[in-house]
């Protein structure tokens, strides 16, 4: 009866030693298996990360292929305005009708210069500057990685602008001018700065000239080439060119007064300036505060853009 309890003691020992490694054996192979199970999770979200990131990639580039595709292959007519971020020169013919598209879902950056709209476009930080055609001419010429969309966006007359109410000024000016087309000064000068003959016609005054009526203020914005802008520190264009000649036939003085745009007609109307120049649209809301003279020349709104 021991020797039976023994035996049975024994194989029961037996069988727990066999249960036990049986144990230990199963406990690697689950751990195994789980870390198998985790790498293979970390992998699966490792590619699917990188083929998340890939799509973005390519989402970008298609967008940034496509921006680049539309400005390379539009016009001034066919190139969208709406939702875009347009530079202009504050209180320009451009600015204004940049303003139209607002409504669109444009923004648009005012800059006191045409020159800083320029810069913000070459910077990435505006899409498209809305300017005028020659000084957008001059541009481009300096920057070989703009362009101007062909078309326009519209077209205008340029004229000098006086105090309201100032007939007798704005008649002297009208009567010079038309001198000065008559006897081909003003195409001469133009000349001197647009086309195939620029630097052949410089302006200057006849000798002996009777300035005893006085001076003549004019004011400008003097960031306007070819119109006006500087030059070894002096205001030249065509501009000042046809304002000197203006105030050669009538008998005076000119003394150009260099300021913002949009200070311009300000300067006329509070009698700081007698007059105006400074490639001056003539529209509907500048005559609301002051006269314009004769135009004297024509030009039109187009779209810079980057190749």
């Amino acid at each position: 009866m021991k020797m039976k309890k023994l035996f049975t003691a024994v194989l029961a020992a037996a069988m727990v030693v066999s249960m036990t490694g049986c144990g230990s054996a199963a406990a690697p192979a689950e751990s195994t298996a789980a870390a198998e199970s985790t790498v293979s999770a970390e992998s699966t979200a490792a590619e699917e990360s990188t083929a998340s990131a890939d799509t973005a990639e390519a989402t970008t580039e298609a967008a940034s292929t496509e921006a680049g595709s539309e400005a390379a292959d539009a016009s001034a007519d066919t190139y969208d305005l709406a939702g875009k971020k347009i530079g202009v020169q504050l209180g320009t013919t451009g600015d204004q009708l940049a303003t139209e598209y607002e409504q669109n879902g444009a923004t648009v950056e005012r800059y006191n210069k045409g020159a800083d709209a320029i810069q913000a476009l070459k910077q990435g930080k505006i899409d498209c500057v809305v300017i005028d055609g020659n000084p957008a001419k001059a541009f481009v010429e300096k920057n070989d990685d703009l362009k101007i969309l062909d078309g326009e966006l519209s077209s205008e007359e340029y004229a000098m602008c006086v105090k309201k109410g100032n007939t007798e000024l704005a008649d002297k000016i009208n009567g010079a001018l038309q001198q000065l087309e008559e006897d081909g000064t003003l195409d001469a000068i133009v000349s001197n700065y647009i086309g195939d003959e620029v630097g052949q016609h410089p302006y200057t005054s006849p000798e002996g000239v009777d300035r005893s009526n006085g001076t003549l203020v004019m004011a400008t914005n003097a960031a306007f080439e070819p119109y006006e802008y500087y030059e070894n520190q002096e205001i030249v264009g065509i501009d000042p060119d046809i304002a000197q000649a203006v105030c050669d036939v009538l008998g005076y003085e000119l003394k150009i007064e260099d300021m913002e745009f949009d200070s311009i007609i300000n300067a006329v109307v509070s009698g700081k300036a007698d007059f105006g120049a400074a490639g001056m649209t003539v529209t509907e809301d500048r005559k609301l505060s002051v006269d314009f003279t004769d135009t004297y020349a024509t030009a039109s709104q187009v779209i810079i853009v980057k190749k």
